[in-house]
């Protein structure tokens, strides 16, 4: 999969599945990007290519208080991914709308729903949160909680 931002100037590929697609209703995440919710498909950073110019890397604040780092395209400013401190510069968290196509990544998990806005419906037998989730293995597959174990221990 390719993606990238508005004007071109960035451009990636993604080498593989991602390891889990968050869609996250939390009011900073619809504030941050002017919508309901984030949707953003984890990857290792060496499984996002960059095939254009270097993104802009912006240190923000972000409601844990610990911020994030977002990657910009210097020209168009559309944030294509993004870094949390938690997972810190080995996972990328792809902005699944910058994806050329981005219906190949639908939400794997809805967190953070006790802020969603009220007229969004989420669709039967979704796996939902009121807040994150407190067990990986009730959301992410052995294999993808495997990925992040190898990307975390380099």
């Amino acid at each position: 999969m390719e993606g990238g931002c508005s004007c071109r100037k960035i451009r990636y590929r993604l080498n593989g599945k991602p390891m889990i697609v968050h869609a996250c209703h939390c009011s900073w995440c619809q504030r941050e990007t002017g919508s309901v919710h984030a949707l953003n498909a984890l990857y290792e950073f060496d499984r996002v290519e960059h095939l254009g110019a270097e993104p802009e890397i912006i240190d923000t604040p972000s409601a844990s208080g610990k911020g994030q780092r977002i990657a910009r395209c210097p020209v168009c400013k559309v944030a294509v991914w993004s870094n949390y401190p938690g997972s810190g510069p080995a996972v990328r968290f792809v902005r699944v709308g910058t994806m050329d196509d981005p219906s190949q990544c639908p939400p794997d998990v809805h967190i953070f729903t006790s802020t969603k806005q009220p007229w969004v419906t989420l669709p039967p037998g979704a796996k939902v949160f009121a807040e994150f989730y407190s067990n990986p293995a009730e959301v992410w597959s052995d294999d993808a909680r495997a990925r992040f174990r190898a990307v975390r221990e380099r």
